[in-house]
């Protein structure tokens, strides 16, 4: 079954429709041509033939009510495509699509707005399709065109087509020129639109390729956890990260949810001889708790008693950082509010662990883990332990939380305390 959803994009708050099969094999976004809207019936043909190989698409207005009645508006190419950009940035906050391969397919002036959005967003961007395009239109653009793109025309749209060789030849970038015999501009003769449509899934089959789970930096993936969660709507809400790394995940989802930003202060214990090994962890809530990873004590044969004199000097540091972050200020309470634990992605899981069960102990309505990412098995645990878990990825193949950012760096405490001076008065 295919989800479909009215979205409002951007800062003119423009119309859009979103189509979103099972397993979504990328996301086409359309730009519109000619003063047309997201209500364009070829275009709708198009994204319902591709939503059926398997396809996301997001049609929208790319211009106002009052923009779409200025003729040089809808030939603004630098206002489309501009307005194409802004999708394209919420597409990939968004935890539907972040994932998936992007492509854009342009009709008439649309095409030059696709081209000059390629060419912005050149890393987002995996292939471009042309519908009966203007590329000339975006021609200073041509050369940096990056995206594999096709250029589709009518044979009998000789003005267009003329148009269209000529642009072809400025690309640096793999071009195929497709010519529909008999079609004019608009594809409406019998049969002419459906080899278009025929041509455009083909060229997106070979060119969207499934791309590598990678978050710009920590407050990027927490766009796109907050997006989720306002769909949730969760009900008297109230946010806790796991410092240092989960604060700038945390802090965008506090600020989209108008929640109050805690800490629950918890550390790995390391194994002896191994620190990066997590043997269990500790955590400071009402009372101090220590979470033991049975298999790891079993392979270095730590005893329970020995566990805990390991544990003492996490909790020395827990100490430090609570007056360094928190001062004197007091725990934010979770009792009967939907708690929101964050951190910047699971490993074994031992920390997350603790800091649920001393979260548990808050009495809180409910609470729901929401993490970038985690391993299958350590998030099925900590699921057990959770109300609700929401976890945008699930690799199988899992090295350590950091190569799924391409900014991952160590956090210091200042940033940490800045990050939380937004929500002090909040507390």
């Amino acid at each position: 079954m295919i989800e479909q959803s009215e979205i409002v994009l951007g800062r003119e708050a423009l119309p859009g429709l979103l189509a979103v099969p099972p397993e979504p094999r990328g996301l086409i976004l359309f730009a519109h041509g000619s003063g047309s809207s997201r209500m364009s019936p070829r275009n709708r043909l198009v994204a319902e033939a591709l939503n059926q190989a398997g396809y996301a698409t997001l049609l929208f207005d790319l211009l106002t009510g009052d923009e779409g009645r200025d003729r040089r508006k809808v030939f603004d190419i630098e206002l489309l495509g501009g307005r194409l950009v802004e999708a394209i940035d919420w597409a990939r906050e968004d935890n539907r699509l972040f994932a998936l391969p992007f492509g854009l397919f342009g009709a008439s002036t649309g095409a030059a707005a696709a081209i000059l959005a390629a060419v912005a967003r050149r890393s987002d961007i995996a292939a471009v399709v042309s519908r009966g395009g203007r590329p000339d239109l975006a021609s200073s653009s041509l050369g940096d065109l990056a995206a594999p793109t096709l250029f589709i025309v009518g044979g009998d749209d000789p003005e267009v087509l003329a148009l269209n060789h000529a642009a072809q030849r400025q690309c640096r970038a793999t071009t195929e020129l497709k010519i529909v015999p008999g079609a004019t501009h608009l594809f409406e003769e019998p049969g002419a639109l459906e080899q278009a449509i025929e041509a455009a899934t083909s060229w997106f089959d070979r060119h969207l390729r499934p791309r590598a789970i990678r978050f710009a930096d920590r407050a990027a993936a927490g766009r796109v956890l907050a997006r989720a969660l306002l769909r949730l709507a969760p009900e008297n809400p109230v946010v806790y990260a796991l410092p240092r790394g989960g604060v700038p995940v945390a802090a965008p989802i506090a600020r989209a949810l108008h929640a109050p930003l805690d800490l629950i202060l918890a550390r790995k214990i390391g194994a002896p001889g191994n620190p990066e090994l997590a043997l269990g962890a500790a955590v400071d809530g009402e009372s101090r708790d220590v979470v033991i990873n049975r298999d790891i004590a079993y392979a270095f044969d730590v005893s329970d008693r020995e566990a805990q004199r390991l544990a003492e000097r996490e909790f020395t540091e827990i100490e430090r950082r609570r007056r360094i972050y928190l001062g004197d200020a007091p725990p934010v309470s979770a009792r009967g509010r939907a708690a929101i634990l964050v951190d910047d992605g699971v490993a074994t899981g031992a920390t997350m662990e603790a800091a649920l069960r001393a979260l548990r102990r808050r009495e809180p309505q409910k609470i729901i883990l929401a993490v970038p990412v985690a391993p299958p098995d350590s998030l099925a645990r900590l699921a057990r332990l959770a109300d609700e878990t929401l976890c945008l990825a699930t690799p199988a193949n899992f090295f350590g939380v950091g190569e799924f950012y391409r900014n991952f760096h160590q956090l210091d405490d200042d940033e940490v305390v800045r990050a939380l001076a937004e929500f002090s008065p909040r507390r």
